[in-house]
């Protein structure tokens, strides 16, 4: 008779082990989702939406730190001609471009120059 109640509180304490096992394994794939997956999920939505909002004219960087002007679009390519001095244009991939500069903030950046040169005495 012992040794039945010795088996079945032996199995009862392996299902509370197994459980208290799979909690934290829960938990981390849980803190993994939120601080990895995920974020990286929206700077992939935020990278595509800036390649298709990209229109010739616009003032880019590309992946490797090389600004210039888009001159020209090819959707069947995916390909984008960029202008990075007066007469020289650059082929290159459209996810190659990793930043798109726009005039408003542009602007806000001449504001804050004006600003300080006008707090100075």
């Amino acid at each position: 008779m012992v040794q039945l109640l010795a088996v079945s509180s032996s199995s009862t304490n392996t299902n509370g082990s197994l459980l208290s096992l799979l909690i934290p394994l829960v938990l981390m794939g849980g803190v993994f989702y939120f601080l990895l997956i995920r974020p990286q999920r929206n700077r992939a939505r935020q990278q595509q939406s800036l390649l298709s909002a990209l229109q010739v004219g616009d003032e880019v960087m590309t992946a490797g730190g090389i600004f210039g002007t888009v001159t020209e679009i090819d959707e069947e390519s995916d390909t984008v001609m960029v202008e990075i001095a007066p007469g020289t244009d650059v082929r290159m991939l459209r996810r190659a471009i990793a930043q798109r500069f726009t005039e408003e903030s542009g602007d806000a950046g001449d504001e804050e120059s004006g600003e300080e040169a006008d707090s100075r005495p």
